[in-house]
């Protein structure tokens, strides 16, 4: 069960309140209102009774929002509803009234391991960036966005991440298994982010943020590029930072790591113990795989981090469960799951968190490889969303 009390604060103190919202298992509490509770002058303290004290004195880090990923997946399986459950979706999301007011969106900057196909922006080979083109998103992609971003009053947050740069770009000329950017392609990378959050401005599309590489320790059968510290802090100092200042683009937020809990420590001293580098990064992104060894979650590094580097925030950009099972939707611990890892991440200073796929279909959640060859549509709307509760 979680309880959830929510102060109203634009009251006189004599006279403030706190309603208390539930969820609980096996009962038809969603974030219901379930009790409201009056402050009183404080009485004498007892041993037998259960307080809470607060000093409102001591704040911590703002809140930013919570949501969830607008991958090409989720666009195409988007497309395939009719539109009175394409309306439905979008408020349970991003409706403040109707919905769970999601404020946070991640996106794929190229083809990701949820995309139908693998794509860049630009034509092989073409390093000057001349062919430069976000045509492939006008599709699927961007209407989505854009209606998550109305639904939202335009209060939605997107940043953008790319799993791999162009096979030209790379030392295994392949977008998947890894491999390592050339250093001849530095510079032309990092424009590559400019022209993409330009083009998506052009296209009524704000980007908040970009992280500089999803997962850049993995080497994956997907979409996948491998960054050590040094290549991360040296990439930002050198290429991407200078090229987004030059282009007026300072207002987008730049984020680290973009990976898992175990090494964001080491990462984040690379980076941010190099003045040139740290100038350029807005924070750190972590995801939540680090057990996949069969260890534990490692929350207290996230703390950690955030204790060492005060002034650089931290985002949690990416979790889902690692293995899709159609026996699991809905199931309780789920849910727990979420909310294990978001209290604990907020409490560590994340300021939001960002949920993976926010519609699938069967196909895509039971492919090794996605595909969309199936037509059945499994919508994880048709229950509040875990990250609601």
């Amino acid at each position: 069960m979680l309880l959830l009390a929510l102060i109203i604060l634009a009251q006189a103190p004599a006279t403030r309140r706190a309603i208390v919202y539930t969820t609980a298992e096996s009962t038809s509490f969603r974030l219901t209102p379930t009790d409201t509770l009056v402050f009183k002058p404080s009485e004498p303290t007892s041993e037998g009774r259960i307080y809470v004290f607060v000093d409102p004195r001591k704040t911590f880090q703002p809140l930013i929002g919570i949501g969830g990923a607008l991958t090409d997946a989720a666009a195409e399986t988007f497309a395939k509803l009719p539109a009175a459950r394409q309306d439905e979706l979008i408020a349970a999301y991003y409706s403040r009234d109707r919905g769970i007011g999601y404020t946070l969106g991640r996106t794929n900057i190229n083809s990701c391991d949820f995309s139908s196909d693998m794509y860049t922006y630009v034509t092989e080979g073409d390093s000057a960036l001349t062919s430069f083109s976000i045509a492939h998103d006008l599709r699927y992609k961007i209407p989505l966005i854009k209606r998550a971003m109305a639904a939202s009053g335009n209060r939605l947050k997107l940043f953008a991440s790319p799993w791999s740069p162009p096979a030209f770009m790379k030392d295994n000329n392949d977008m998947l298994h890894g491999g390592h950017l050339r250093p001849e392609y530095a510079h032309a990378w990092a424009r590559y982010y400019t022209k993409f959050i330009q083009q998506y401005r052009q296209a009524g599309v704000p980007v908040w943020g970009i992280t500089i590489q999803n997962e850049p320790m993995a080497t994956q059968t997907w979409e996948s590029c491998i960054y050590q510290a040094a290549d991360e802090r040296d990439f930002l100092k050198n290429h991407l930072g200078p090229a987004m200042w030059g282009r007026g683009l300072r207002d987008v937020n730049i984020i680290v790591w973009d990976h898992n809990r175990d090494l964001i420590i080491q990462r984040a001293l690379a980076i941010f113990d190099d003045s040139a580098a740290a100038r350029y990064a807005w924070g750190v992104g972590f995801h939540w795989y680090e057990d996949w060894s069969g260890g534990t979650q490692m929350y207290n590094n996230v703390a950690l981090v955030n204790r060492l580097y005060p002034r650089k925030h931290l985002l949690f950009t990416e979790g889902t469960p690692a293995n899709f099972d159609s026996t699991a939707y809905g199931r309780w611990s789920l849910g727990e799951a979420y909310g294990r890892s978001m209290i604990n991440d907020f409490n560590s200073g994340a300021e939001g968190w960002t949920d993976w796929n926010i519609l699938l279909d069967f196909c895509w959640m039971s492919a090794a490889v996605p595909t969309m060859s199936g037509t059945s549509v499994w919508p994880r709307f048709m229950r509040i969303p875990a990250p609601a509760h």
